[in-house]
């Protein structure tokens, strides 16, 4: 859902904001324009440089192995030291960060780190580290939703489906391909060749822990006064619900580079509270949003920033509560995607014909044209006439973010034309992450989501409606859909590949396609940003650096 929904998703994150999606958790997206914040006055840096954000969501979580949304990513990518970074768009190739460098050879990565990387309580950042952590994310006891990150590598995905009731699952987790020849060097292998798999390892899913936290603290070794890092920044007060603040870690290697000295989020859900502690002068730059009514006066002025997205805005479909396909189209035609973009989202956005979002590596053989950009309301009622037994009353869920509530109550308005009598269920975002499952709530009819490329690859957002996976809601499973996305992955020809992306695609929305999903819109990501703070930008994924910000 940022994704990792969407502050999604996260990733392919789960995204928790709806009209944007600042935050994986993606170049080129939605949006033609993209710009990152004005210098102001002058150049000369501030004494104080302390920065205070007006932040969306309480992160459900800041365990890497757990966390699966983009406003939990945006806060590990600057307390954790990711393997790669992804470069400037359009092209995201990854960058070294905590590796060095790394050799593929077909099925075989072989990850030379850095040997500088050092935990915040002295112990070096190790190949065993990342062994430990990548297995423990992978455990059938941690019950991670994102273990299938890892599924790409030999073994993995056996290890984790094992039940310890019938199987010795150490036999199991001794077969995964990840090894540790050495303290720096990590050795992969994959099931097969994946092009994507380097940029994959951006992702916070691979961010290594500290053993000796985890096994100390459990379940509480992420609050302040446990938690050990390797990042630029560390977690010095966490008053959840309320604020979480990041300091400057002078243990980091490259410490020197970075400019702010603490980070202040402040979690303001509620869009006119964040507009008003922005005009106010009591946060530096809001990432929550504003009101939707207020953004032609936004984006009127100096502090509104736009950047593009690789995501997507959608609703699910418990297809079990709505199994008639031929309703499922109908509610996606009635839609009018353009207005909503026009009239409510305003930023930039565009009206999405299909999951996999424009601007994607190989979008051209992916889209399809089946659904349309406005309402086609004669279109709907016909396919309405063909369901047999159609679910006339339908709860749609969705988050508390700006702009949800209000595309929400246009969609209801679209489908009480076609007779669908629809209730609005709106619940904060970590209690909205819990109930949507998995296993999928049987209480759901409709869900709002929105997902955030986890790295540049369609393959990222195709395989969220494979039958078992962890993001899959929506109770779609359709075996030859899955055998399509093995297929694919195992693909090394690149045109091939997106071939079956595009084949893929038309399976979920394509003219025959069986439509568990419902795609909206196209994301872009705004900000407001004050004119002294400078290097504020949001990368295609939904990440935010603060290692290259400043105040002047």
């Amino acid at each position: 859902m940022s994704g990792r929904t969407v502050r999604l998703a996260f990733c392919g994150l789960i995204a928790s904001v709806a009209v944007i999606a600042a935050g994986c958790g993606g170049g080129g997206g939605s949006s033609s324009n993209s710009s990152s914040s004005s210098t102001g006055g002058g150049n000369q840096p501030a004494a104080n440089q302390t920065m205070t954000m007006a932040f969306g969501s309480e992160p459900p979580s800041l365990d890497p192995g757990l966390a699966t949304d983009t406003s939990s990513a945006n806060i590990l990518y600057n307390i954790m030291d990711p393997l790669i970074k992804l470069g400037p768009a359009p092209a995201l190739k990854a960058e070294p960060a905590m590796a060095e460098s790394w050799d593929v050879n077909g099925a075989n990565v072989t990850i030379h780190l850095r040997k500088d990387g050092k935990w915040s309580n002295g112990q070096p950042v190790t190949a065993q580290d990342y062994v430990y952590s990548w297995l423990r994310t992978l455990s059938p006891e941690l019950g991670a939703d994102y273990a299938y990150q890892f599924f790409g590598i030999k073994g993995a995905a056996e290890y984790n489906g094992c039940d310890p009731k019938k199987t010795d699952c150490n036999k199991l987790k001794s077969k995964v391909g990840i090894s540790a020849p050495d303290k720096y060097t990590i050795k992969v292998v994959l099931t097969s060749p994946q092009p994507w798999f380097i940029q994959q390892l951006g992702h916070t899913s691979f961010l290594a822990v500290n053993k000796q936290a985890v096994e100390k603290w459990g379940n509480k070794w992420t609050e302040p006064a446990h938690i050990v890092t390797n990042g630029p920044f560390q977690l010095t007060q966490w008053q959840h619900n309320a604020q979480v603040v990041l300091t400057k870690w002078s243990g980091w290697r490259e410490a020197s580079s970075v400019k702010l000295n603490k980070v202040v989020l402040k979690i303001i859900p509620e869009g006119s509270t964040a507009e008003q502690a922005f005009n106010s002068g009591q946060v530096d730059v809001n990432e929550t949003g504003w009101p939707t009514a207020d953004t032609p006066q936004v984006k009127s002025t100096p502090a509104y920033k736009q950047f593009s997205a690789l995501g997507v805005y959608y609703y699910g479909f418990n297809v079990k509560k709505i199994p008639d396909v031929n309703q499922r189209r109908a509610m996606a035609f009635a839609i009018d995607r353009k207005a909503i973009v026009d009239n409510i989202a305003q930023q930039g956005q565009a009206p999405a014909t299909g999951f996999t979002p424009a601007g994607m590596p190989g979008f051209s053989s992916i889209k399809q044209d089946y659904l349309p950009t406005t309402s086609d309301m004669t279109k709907a009622k016909e396919l309405m006439a063909k369901v047999k037994n159609p679910n006339k009353n339908v709860t749609l869920f969705f988050n508390n973010a700006p702009g949800h509530k209000d595309i929400a109550v246009a969609i209801q308005s679209y489908w009480q034309k076609l007779g669908i009598h629809v209730t609005l269920k709106q619940q904060d975002w970590p209690q909205f992450l819990q109930f949507l499952g998995p296993p999928p709530n049987k209480a759901v009819d409709v869900y709002r989501s929105g997902w955030i490329a986890d790295f540049p690859d369609a393959i990222n957002f195709l395989n969220l409606w494979e039958c078992k996976s962890g993001n899959n809601n929506t109770n779609y499973c359709n075996k030859k859909y899955d055998s399509l996305v093995q297929q694919a992955e195992s693909t090394q020809d690149t045109d091939q590949r997106y071939k079956l992306y595009g084949q893929l695609e038309a399976m979920l929305d394509g003219p025959n396609g069986d439509m568990p999903i419902l795609p909206i819109y196209w994301y872009t990501y705004t900000l407001q940003v004050k004119p002294n703070v400078q290097g504020m930008t949001i990368n295609p994924m939904d990440s935010i650096d603060f290692t290259k910000v400043s105040i002047s």
